[in-house]
């Protein structure tokens, strides 16, 4: 039986390579940045299967997919050049996303408290979508800070920053997931369940 290239025995001491082929382990501040992405896109894959969602919904959230492969790439890039030649543009895709945030802001009652991430099968997916983003989202944070502090030390070709395109992308995507979560709620006649804090160890005689 011929060798699945699925498997290449290559990382299986706890290395992998970037783009550009430099090695690096498994669990380095850049590997985590595009892991979570990956993740993130795994998620996203979730939510699209879950009901209610509209065609629109669908279609903006392949479009996310995409641009999450797109940022996982740019963030594997290895080197200054080779990540300047990944950087993504994401203006369209912010605009499509700032687009059905507000469409759907003016759809979904008015919020006074915080909400219980649970409701509807797709409602329940984008909250957990929506708290991998932010995850993402630091972890993107922790290497952009990374190179700051690192650049000098690996000379001219070394990466200097994360792009603020992509950091601002990731950050409005989670806008975009609990506002598509409430959206999801709202089409499947669920009522978001607004969180009640337990009262202060102070006040409750305890």
């Amino acid at each position: 039986m011929k060798k699945s290239p699925i498997y290449t025995r290559t990382g299986d001491k706890g290395m992998t390579s970037l783009v550009d082929g430099t090695r690096l382990a498994k669990n380095s501040v850049r590997i985590e940045a595009y892991g979570t992405v990956d993740e993130l896109n795994s998620f996203v894959g979730v939510l699209i299967a879950a009901e209610p969602l509209t065609g629109y919904d669908r279609e903006l959230l392949t479009d996310i997919q995409a641009r999450l492969f797109d940022i996982g790439s740019y963030l594997a890039s290895g080197n200054a050049e080779m990540s300047e030649r990944l950087t993504p543009s994401l203006d369209g895709s912010l605009e499509a996303l700032e687009h059905a945030i507000d469409l759907y802001d003016s759809e979904v009652p008015q919020l006074r408290s915080f909400v219980l991430p649970q409701g509807a099968p797709s409602a329940s997916a984008a909250h957990v979508a929506r708290a991998v983003a932010r995850r993402a989202e630091r972890r993107i944070l922790a290497f952009n800070d990374y190179l700051a502090e690192h650049a000098d030390d690996e000379g001219n070709t070394a990466q200097r920053c994360v792009d603020p395109s992509v950091i601002k992308y990731i950050n409005r995507l989670s806008d975009y997931l609990f506002i598509l979560s409430r959206h999801c709620n709202h089409i499947a006649g669920v009522a978001d369940i607004c969180w009640h804090p337990a009262k202060p160890k102070t006040q409750s005689g305890q």
